[in-house]
């Protein structure tokens, strides 16, 4: 990864001066730093995607959405075990996901059932 870049997510999100940056701006920076750190950025980027699909901006976009919720389920997913906020970012990820898919029409695809489903098994213990 470029040392540049790094950097200047570093520098966004130090000059930001809020616990946790939102947005495309937020979205940017804890993308990068995840790649790099990703034990003290994954959660927040999770926190973020989970944010963003559902702004405004996605609303009818369906597809968009799910995406974003798929990346915060895999970055969750990525933490690792003794992450103190893997099970919490993980739980919100899915819970997320799941409302995502059961707001689809009637008519979703196979595919989607099955994703669901395992998604489902995902689920940390402890955690509806």
């Amino acid at each position: 990864m470029d040392q540049d870049i790094v950097v200047l997510a570093r520098v966004r999100l130090l000059s930001a001066n809020r616990r946790v940056v939102r947005g495309a701006e937020g979205l940017w920076i804890y993308r990068v730093l995840t790649r790099v750190e990703p034990e003290a950025y994954g959660s927040k980027l999770a926190y973020v995607l989970v944010e963003a699909s559902a702004s405004p901006l996605v609303r009818e976009l369906p597809d968009r959405r799910l995406a974003l919720l798929d990346e915060a389920v895999e970055v969750a997913k990525a933490l690792g075990e003794s992450n103190p906020y893997r099970a919490k970012m993980l739980a919100r990820a899915l819970a997320a996901r799941q409302r995502e898919l059961d707001d689809r029409p009637a008519g979703r695809l196979a595919s989607d059932e099955r994703e669901d489903r395992a998604a489902r098994q995902e689920r940390p213990q402890g955690h509806a």
